[in-house]
């Protein structure tokens, strides 16, 4: 039986013991454990740290800038942590399948090479020397497979001739090698990529760590799940739609999106590549605020505008970060001028369940406590920004996702509904003039946020909103990516960030609110306290293009406003 002949369900069943028996037999869980941890509705913290070492757990539940000090000033080597990080991940895939690829022994080797460097010249490599970074199966690295959770590109790398090339990686993964990081494992995503959970015909459905009965969001899923139980310090995914706000907010971890030409694409799989008016961006995901910072500055000292013409000369900019963090103390109180924050509560298309507007109401009284400057948030219709995005999403008419999914003959997964059947593509006038409704969109957004100055000469420095209308949602419940995808379609700059969890004794039904009919009353209804117990609540600070250090510096006054809060 040749390849181009194999049954998908093979495919995808060979895909899946190769990931296993990388892993090597004193890290494989028994067949009890796994049962055990099935029957867990929460698998994290004591319960995942049972099946790990102790010098692993040290490593893995340091943040992320404590792991780099150590491994800058060589009281933590390379190997160490690497083995540390793949050990974690090994045990979280046999509990939560959530890799599509795990290469342990290309890590250690990288790792030893790392430490020779070291012991040779005395210092690190590069500022992310030995730290493990984890990969959303989008990139190329190595001679790692890409699947993009396809089955018909396992044993190959979406849109690349292996043949030719079969040590092909995507820019930012050159950037990041150069930089000293080491790659691990290949995280799991939607087939699509095109969904705010995470399941796939390869390894099956990705899970919530802290409440296996909600999801863990999309499309980079796995990421929030290796980040939630602490086996990857730095994560690497995408966002078209909410790709690392929603799994971040839904894991209870950190992430940040850019404004698309801020980092590389160049070399990473994506679905409809040719759809370049409303541009994917590369985002980070990371357990702390630090590690984001820490990470995307990094990444910017590579200068990657040098190696992909698509990025923007900008280089990581201290006086931005600077000039939001001068304003205010160690508790996120104003010392100047208070900052001025747009809170925008909820979005008409879908009223947000009792612990988002909780966690909304939380993140203001913080502010107006610490002393800033609130204003309610009235933009114009994000669902004209989110129904143009979509359009140009689907504008081909699904041709990309069927050649793929025609590679290996397996079926569009049914969460997906009919948005993937074949169609006519959008004519080229057509796309044209949406075009111009998508300009026209951002100039009035853009005019309204000017607006914002004219009552007290201030402009507002940034705006919250949530990235769902609810906390991390049950299983094929995710509806629509509203309070999301109205950003991608501004090119704005977001970071995200935990503020609570939702609790049956603080969150009950609001029996006095009437959902209008459609996706607001389908929402509403798949509300139930009990069953959303202790799903994460996250929001999002949202800035103007290119403002990704003031986003994560505002982000941070937040934070430390939220912290002195609950003191």
């Amino acid at each position: 039986m040749t390849a181009a002949t194999e049954p998908w369900e093979l495919k995808a069943q060979r895909k899946r013991d190769q990931i296993l028996r990388s892993i090597p037999e004193d890290w494989r869980l028994k067949p009890s454990d796994i049962a055990r941890a099935s029957e867990q509705r929460d698998i994290s913290g004591r319960f995942f740290e049972n099946f790990l070492d102790r010098e692993t757990i040290d490593i893995t539940s340091r943040e992320t800038t404590a792991i780099v000090a150590g491994l800058q000033n060589n009281t933590l080597s390379a190997v160490q942590v690497t083995r540390a990080f793949c050990q974690a991940a090994a045990v979280a895939h046999q509990m939560n399948p959530c890799l599509l690829g795990l290469f342990i022994d290309e890590a250690l080797e990288q790792a030893k090479e790392l430490d020779a460097f070291y012991k040779q010249h005395g210092q690190p490599i590069g500022p992310m020397h030995g730290l493990p970074v984890s990969l959303k199966d989008q990139f190329h690295v190595g001679s790692a497979d890409t699947t993009m959770a396809y089955v018909g590109w396992v044993d190959g790398k979406l849109g690349v001739d292996t043949e030719t090339d079969p040590g092909f990686e995507s820019e930012i993964v050159k950037e990041l090698r150069s930089l000293g990081a080491v790659f691990y494992c290949k995280t799991s995503l939607p087939q699509t990529v095109l969904l705010g959970e995470t399941i796939n015909n390869i390894i099956g459905r990705t899970v919530n760590p802290f409440n296996k009965h909600l999801s863990c969001g999309g499309s980079s899923g796995g990421e929030g799940v290796l980040l939630a139980l602490r086996a990857s310090p730095v994560g690497l995914g995408t966002d078209i739609a909410g790709s690392v706000r929603i799994p971040a907010s839904f894991c209870g971890v950190f992430a940040i999106k850019p404004t698309p030409e801020r980092l590389s694409y160049r070399g990473v799989a994506n679905t409809n590549p040719g759809q370049n008016t409303c541009r994917s961006t590369v985002g980070l995901l990371s357990t702390s605020l630090e590690g984001l910072e820490f990470s995307f500055k990094a990444i910017l000292s590579s200068k990657p505008w040098l190696s992909d013409p698509a990025v923007a000369p900008i280089p990581w900019r201290e006086d931005e970060l600077q000039s939001i963090r001068d304003r205010v103390d160690t508790k996120g109180r104003p010392t100047g001028k208070p900052l001025k924050i747009g809170l925008y509560w909820r979005d008409p298309s879908m009223e947000p369940h009792p612990p988002v507007r909780r966690g909304m109401k939380i993140v203001a009284d913080a502010l107006r406590k610490a002393g800033h400057t609130i204003v309610e948030w009235q933009p114009p219709d994000h669902s004209v920004g989110v129904r143009i995005h979509q359009a140009f999403i689907y504008a081909d008419g699904a041709a990309d996702v069927q050649a793929h999914i025609k590679k290996s003959g397996e079926p569009i997964l049914p969460e997906h509904g009919s948005r993937f059947e074949p169609r006519d593509p959008m004519p080229l006038l057509d796309y044209q003039d949406l075009t111009i409704k998508g300009l026209e969109f951002e100039n009035q957004y853009s005019d309204y946020w000017n607006s914002t100055a004219l009552d007290d000469g201030q402009v507002v420095d940034a705006f919250i909103m949530p990235t769902a209308p609810h906390a991390a949602v049950l299983h094929n419940k995710y509806l629509t990516p509203t309070y999301t995808e109205a950003i991608n379609m501004l090119n704005y700059s977001a970071v995200a960030f935990p503020v609570t969890k939702a609790d049956k004794n603080l969150d009950p039904i609001d029996t006095e609110y009437v959902p209008a009919e459609g996706l607001d009353k389908t929402n509403w209804e798949t509300y139930d306290a009990e069953m959303y117990h202790e799903g994460p609540v996250g929001v999002q600070v949202v800035t103007r293009k290119f403002e990704e250090e003031k986003a994560l510096a505002i982000a941070g006054v937040v934070c430390a406003a939220l912290n002195a809060a609950a003191d």
